[in-house]
């Protein structure tokens, strides 16, 4: 089974929507999981019940949102790679930081425990300023694999990263065989 989590880079919610849609399709069983903000926010790119309702319709099962719930993913080990699509600057800030204080951290930290891939689909404004840091921590932990990134708008937002959604499933199959898939950094 793969947990697949989402966090609030609202903006990329519906590309990350079409890969977990891709994947249910072609039969993997997927545990969904949403930080507490996507859980209960409403912005303009939808209410966080449509989102939610959206993503149980096609995993067909409810969404871990609690820590109390995620944290049995690691005692069980039931899940074979955690994927964090989207992954905010702040999510990854506190995965390279040991804080565990929302349901996709403690859904990582418990996925960590188990030696079993955790796949990170970053999206941050300030991934090239103040989250490059917690970009090289989280780069050479153990079981940790970025998807390839590239800054998406350098002229208004020069620090910014988002991953390229098109290359989540060979990042997942690459880090199922244990490897970084390459480029790690894509030109736009």
């Amino acid at each position: 089974m793969i947990g697949y989590a989402f966090c609030g880079s609202f903006c990329t919610v519906a590309k990350s929507l079409k890969v977990l849609s891709d994947l249910v399709a072609e039969g993997n069983d997927i545990q969904p999981i949403m930080s507490e903000a996507v859980y209960t926010t409403d912005t303009r790119f939808g209410t966080a019940k449509e989102i939610v309702a959206q993503v149980e319709k096609i995993c067909k099962r409810p969404v871990i949102h609690t820590i109390v719930d995620a944290e049995p993913i690691g005692p069980r080990d039931y899940l074979d790679m955690l994927v964090i699509a989207p992954c905010t600057g702040n999510t990854l800030a506190k995965l390279a930081n040991g804080i565990t204080d929302t349901s996709v951290t403690m859904a990582a930290k418990a996925q960590m425990r188990t030696g079993k891939p955790v796949v990170i689909a970053l999206s941050s404004n300030d991934a090239l300023s103040a989250n490059l840091q917690n970009i090289a921590k989280m780069s050479v932990r153990k079981n940790v694999f970025f998807v390839p990134m590239y800054q998406d708008d350098t002229d208004k937002k020069p620090n910014s990263l988002v991953c390229d959604f098109s290359e989540l499933k060979a990042t997942m199959m690459s880090a199922f065989a244990g490897r970084q898939i390459q480029p790690f950094w894509k030109m736009a």
